[in-house]
């Protein structure tokens, strides 16, 4: 922060000097004798100061962060206003006050130019802050034609205005054609302002109040400027005042053009506020039925919204009754018998639950009932099963309603009976066995994700078990065929049991096949395709937008390579996995390290998983589980436990796929037997056939 506010500190210096330095050569030519010596610097060196201070005033100004803060606009205004803007109007104020009161501040003195030369400074400021907080009004949402555009004007505005510093008068008619550009110039910028159409009807007020505010200060100044041009040879010369007198001009001028901006956008910010209130309540109807409301409550504000954004006198909502509820009814402004006559009125033109509109209730049928309004609207709440109700929307004046409001009472009824029927649809559910429907749809999903289809090929024979503890459980295995004759296998377990089991694990298979897609930027063919670490972290880190604090999913993916004979897996807090060596003829497991998904959900947790490379022999078996199979409970309590699933795996190697799964999950029955199944069991047996294929067939 030190190194960009550095900037901004040294030109504020510089702003400080280069008024010090106007400053001194106005008391030297004003007062040629003040240091003892007859010193008078000469008139073009005051211009020049001038010129150089304003350039700095203006630089620093356009240096610095901009003001705007998001759209407060009518917070960047006040700022201009009480800040510089007052501070400037205060010291002429004070300066016209002690000219009146102390002879000491009369024309010619000390004291007047020491005040003259600090109000010239304060105006200067309060011009370039007025300037680049109307540069920053112009320039929101504008396009980069715009900014150009208004680079144009600042440059060729500078340019003009500190020409008139010259001591060379123009041409009068060179001068009014040049400031007749300069003015077209940015009346044709000030209308390109979008700012004004984000302000609500009161926020425009107070634009209007500040801007008029803003040019009344501008007023005070071009009035100081007039009243000292007389002496203003006295503290500087004649084209200083000139040039002040332009700046003031076009600083009021300017002010104006956006004040009229503001007053001609004005009456559009009831219909800005009218379409924010409709989509408000349409929001607000649509969020009743995700907190859960009540109908009633859903009623309430259909019939506060209608009533808000029709701008009806009075109203009346008229809901049927039901099997449940009796026939109930709101009322704004309205009495029952009005009501129940209009009701009448149009159920003797079978219009008692249409769409119907009257914008004069004078004449025919309706005149008889002397109601003291001019317009009706109606509109029924309906769906294609039952009738809800009416709404009825009276005005006083007549043609008061027409085909929008009507379009938009319509799409208000039409969310209100949505929200009605799924609430109904969801007490229903409510009150008939809700959990057992929802288990059954999640069971029902949860099987459609299990593989029907084992991959088959010349290399390996894969056989699988997969068993819920309950209707809806959380193991999943998938299968992926990469290609280069590569076969991903992802087994895992989710955290807990039901629905939103079910919901993690579609979420978890629909990672699998998210990310195990081909990488187009890939800078080799090894490299199209995540390593089973690589997709475990950025599986970790679109679960960790989505799991609950407390759930998480240990799994295991291995990529098995069977052309090359090898694999290369990775674990990430799941089972370890059981391995019978040909060659060594001994049964193993894989001590690999590994840390469930989303239980670190930042990342460091690419720190605590690794891959585990493995040359598979002919003959080689894997068994990948879930931990139902391991912690599965005898009579006694004492579970199945990876010495036993070790020993199974060593009786029964040498059998084909199916078989030795057959043999782990008889014993497996037989040490259960009687006993309830706590968690879910999965269990996939892969073998390497004896007799492999040759490489590239």
């Amino acid at each position: 922060m030190a190194v960009l506010r550095k900037p901004f500190s040294l030109l504020g210096i510089a702003v400080l000097l280069s008024w010090l330095a106007l400053l001194a050569a106005a008391l030297l030519y004003a007062h040629p004798g003040l240091v003892g010596v007859s010193l008078s610097p000469p008139a073009g060196l005051i211009l020049v100061l001038q010129a150089l201070f304003t350039g700095i005033v203006f630089l620093y100004e356009r240096k610095s962060p901009e003001r705007l803060r998001g759209v407060d606009f009518i917070g960047l205004l006040q700022r201009l206003l009480l800040g510089p803007a007052l501070l400037a109007v205060g010291s002429v104020v004070l300066h016209q006050l002690l000219q009146l009161l102390l002879p000491g501040f009369a024309n010619g003195s000390v004291l007047h130019t020491i005040f003259y030369t600090l109000n010239v400074g304060l105006f200067v400021l309060l011009l370039a802050r007025t300037n680049y907080a109307w540069r920053a009004l112009m320039m929101f949402r504008g396009s980069e034609r715009l900014q150009r555009q208004w680079v144009a004007f600042e440059l060729l505005l500078g340019a003009t205005l500190l020409l008139r510093l010259l001591p060379y008068a123009p041409p009068a008619a060179l001068s009014a054609a040049v400031l007749g550009v300069l003015a077209a110039f940015g009346a044709y910028l000030s209308g390109r302002q979008k700012w004004v159409a984000y302000l609500s009807r009161r926020q425009k007020l107070e634009a209007v109040l500040l801007q008029l505010a803003i040019i009344g200060v501008m007023g005070i100044f071009v009035a100081y400027f007039l009243d000292t041009r007389l002496g203003f040879r006295l503290v500087g010369p004649a084209p200083q005042n000139a040039f002040l007198l332009l700046n003031a001009f076009f600083a009021t001028f300017y002010a104006l053009m956006g004040l009229l901006v503001t007053l001609f956008n004005l009456p559009t910010a009831g219909v800005f506020e009218q379409k924010r209130e409709e989509i408000l309540s349409m929001q607000r109807l649509t969020q009743l039925i995700q907190r859960g409301q009540t109908t009633d409550e859903v009623y309430q504000m259909f019939f506060d919204s209608a009533i808000q954004t029709t701008g009806a006198d009075a109203a009346w909502l008229h809901i049927e009754a039901t099997d449940e509820d009796d026939q109930h009814n709101l009322f704004y402004q309205l009495p029952a018998n009005q009501g129940s006559a209009i009701r009448s009125t149009l159920a003797e033109f079978n219009l008692g639950n249409l769409e119907y509109f009257n914008n004069d209730l004078s004449g025919g049928s309706f005149g008889r009932l002397q109601l003291p309004f001019g317009s009706l609207m109606v509109m029924p709440l309906s769906s294609s099963k039952r009738q809800y109700g009416n709404i009825y929307l009276l005005q006083q004046p007549v043609q008061a309603f027409d085909r929008e409001s009507l379009s938009i009472l319509q799409t208000f009824a039409s969310q209100t009976v949505l929200s009605i029927e799924n609430l109904q649809l969801i007490q229903a559910s409510m009150r008939t066995q809700r959990v057992q429907d929802e288990l059954k749809i999640a069971s029902a999903v949860q099987d459609s994700l299990i593989p029907k289809n084992l991959p088959i090929d010349n290399w390996f024979e894969i056989s699988s078990y997969a068993v819920a503890a309950t209707e809806v459980g959380g193991d999943f295995y998938d299968f992926l065929h990469l290609p280069g004759r590569r076969l991903a296998v992802l087994i895992g377990d989710v955290s807990g049991k039901g629905v939103t089991a079910a919901f993690h694990v579609a979420q978890m298979k629909g990672i699998f096949h998210a990310l195990m897609q081909e990488n187009p930027l890939a800078r080799n063919e090894r490299e199209k395709y995540p390593v089973p670490s690589q997709f475990m972290t950025q599986a970790n880190d679109a679960l960790g937008r989505c799991l609950e604090k407390s759930a998480f999913i240990t799994a295991s993916l291995y990529i098995i390579d069977y052309e090359h004979g090898g694999f290369v897996f990775a674990r990430a807090g799941h089972c370890h996995t059981l391995y019978y060596h040909s060659i060594k003829e001994e049964v193993s497991y894989f001590q690999t390290p590994g840390l469930g998904l989303g239980i670190i959900r930042h990342d460091g947790y690419e720190k605590h998983i690794k891959n585990q490379f493995y040359d598979y022999n002919p003959g080689d078996v894997m068994v990948i589980y879930t931990d139902g199979i391991v912690e599965a409970r005898d009579a006694a309590q004492d579970e199945y436990g990876e010495e036993r699933l070790q020993r199974m795996l060593e009786e029964s190697y040498y059998l084909d796929a199916e078989h030795i799964k057959a043999h782990i999950l008889a014993d497996l029955h037989e040490f259960t037997k009687g006993q309830p199944m706590h968690d879910d069991q999965t269990l996939l047996v892969i073998k390497f056939r004896s007799a492999q294929p040759e490489a590239g067939l």
